[in-house]
């Protein structure tokens, strides 16, 4: 196994494992005293490893957003899961497979036509399969309005009917990553608990259970105040960092996790270019700081050890190759990175750019490679 970084192929994707120990350490420790279990999102990590360290137990509670990913936990002997992304039926007897192995695998659904399938499924199968009512928290995305009982309350009765479990109600705070002040992400948070809960009573009004009312989002998990009626709460890039989750306040530049080892392969000394060997391909397409106060390009450029170089970020990128240049208007001094030289870059999306690579190379605390952890792709 490479002793150092200089031993690397690259691009490759490097994980420092005291600071992803770190983020989860204090994701912990804020969440403890409001009383509720936390089910991490595994959706960035995809890897059992990481699992281990952020689960509270070997065996879950945990959310997946594949079903590729269920079926690599389960076998990993996680049986806590929620699938949470709206179920299409073709998925159910894929599922219900994954259910058979002894992982209690729950999906989501915001609809009375795929109440009704999950219930034809249920069955017709005999799986009881469990289900949570999406909730529309802030009209980010999918879910049932929470004052629309009407739709609710029927979306809980065909599954009942059918045979399926009716599990409770899921949110997901989306619109809080728009946000970047804590006192308004921590708003943002009270809203969804109160769109949780105004749900979870609907359904308990009208004679139907709701064991579980699950919320979550990295910014809001990150600066929630109260979680009175919610049971547990969902997050999952808080664990490793991205620049877009500094943008937002969810993390310091200095708790990002994950970064793209990579290569100086040539200059355009007269635009002030250096090119490296990690395009888009390594990076991802992602731009979501873009749209934040402080633009990082496709990644923020740091030396071997992580500390960011002023200003420099990759302005630009190609499948392969990675534009470097000083920020627009920046005074700072080009560094001198000859070829061959070795940097690290931090990222927009740590899971976009993660989706690239099927391994982490796992830093230590001294900045050597201690383990290569296993990672998977794919739905």
């Amino acid at each position: 196994m490479p002793a150092n970084l200089l031993d690397l192929e690259t691009p490759c994707l490097l994980l420092d494992e005291q600071r992803l120990r770190a983020n989860v350490a204090r994701m912990k420790a804020h969440l403890a005293p409001l009383g509720v279990a936390f089910r991490p999102h595994l959706k960035t990590a995809k890897s059992r490893d990481v699992a281990r360290i952020v689960m509270t137990s070997a065996t879950g509670p945990a959310t997946v957003s594949t079903l590729r990913e269920a079926e690599y936990f389960a076998a990993g002997g996680v049986r806590d899961m929620i699938y949470a992304v709206g179920i299409a039926p073709a998925k159910l007897a894929r599922l219900s497979a994954i259910r058979a192995t002894g992982a209690d695998l729950a999906l989501i659904l915001d609809s009375i036509e795929q109440a009704d399938a999950v219930a034809a499924h249920a069955a017709s199968t005999g799986d009881a399969v469990p289900a949570l009512v999406e909730v529309d928290a802030d009209g980010h995305r999918s879910g049932v309005a929470p004052t629309d009982a009407a739709t609710l309350v029927a979306i809980g009765r065909r599954l009942v009917a059918g045979g399926a479990t009716l599990r409770g109600v899921l949110l997901h705070a989306g619109d809080s990553y728009a946000l970047n002040d804590p006192a308004a992400i921590a708003d943002a948070a009270e809203a969804e608990r109160v769109a949780a809960v105004t749900a979870a009573n609907a359904l308990r009004s009208a004679g139907l259970p709701c064991p579980v009312v699950s919320v979550g989002a990295t910014p809001t998990a990150r600066y929630v105040r109260d979680l009175t009626g919610i049971t547990e709460v969902r997050a999952g890039v808080f664990m490793f960092g991205d620049l877009y989750q500094a943008g937002v306040s969810s993390v310091e530049v200095g708790d990002i996790a994950l970064s793209v080892l990579a290569t100086v392969i040539g200059h355009q000394k007269a635009k002030g270019w250096v090119i490296a060997d990690a395009g888009w391909m390594a990076l991802s397409r992602d731009r979501s700081t873009a749209k934040q106060a402080l633009d990082q390009g496709y990644g923020l450029v740091c030396d071997l050890a992580g500390k960011p170089y002023p200003d420099l970020v990759v302005t630009d990128a190609n499948q392969e190759h990675g534009i470097i240049a000083l920020r627009k208007g920046s005074n700072a001094a080009l560094p001198d990175l000859p070829i061959g030289s070795r940097i690290r870059i931090l990222t927009n999306h740590a899971c976009a750019t993660g989706a690239q690579y099927d391994r982490y190379q796992v830093l230590d605390g001294e900045g050597g490679v201690s383990a290569v952890w296993p990672r998977i792709n794919g739905w």
